[in-house]
């Protein structure tokens, strides 16, 4: 069967937190006011109903737009996860452009998910960032 792409819903929350916190990125999941649109701003891949990866995307007032917040299934054992996540970044470069934006942005520091940016032509600066957040 085929890999299916949809808007994030409501009900997916209690997954992308498992997803998270099971992956150990980060130590609490990132609260939904911190996302976008409350935590339905991004998409859900899924093949056969079985979610597999999903990404946010972050709107600004330049033609940029971050891709962010990418989670994937830490259970998923098929080998099409590499596929889900090129369809994640494809169907979101597409939604953008068109929104008449120019430019997509991501964080990241996950090696498979750099190597995948790369063979889609993204440009990845080879020094180490940090995520700087602060509740204020």
């Amino acid at each position: 069967m085929k890999l299916n792409i949809r808007k994030i819903q409501h009900n997916d929350w209690d997954t992308l937190v498992s997803w998270w916190l099971e992956w150990r990125y980060w130590k609490v999941a990132p609260p939904k006011d911190f996302l976008p649109d409350n935590g339905t701003g991004g998409f859900m891949v899924e093949k056969n109903g079985i979610p597999i990866v999903s990404g946010f995307l972050y709107f600004t007032n330049s033609q940029g737009v971050l891709l962010e917040w990418i989670v994937s299934n830490p259970n998923y054992r098929d080998n099409d996860r590499k596929d889900a996540i090129i369809l994640l970044i494809d169907t979101a470069e597409e939604f953008i452009k068109k929104q008449g934006k120019s430019y997509i942005f991501s964080i990241g520091r996950n090696k498979h998910l750099i190597k995948i940016h790369k063979k889609l032509g993204y440009s990845v600066d080879e020094k180490p960032s940090y995520e700087i957040i602060k509740t204020i």
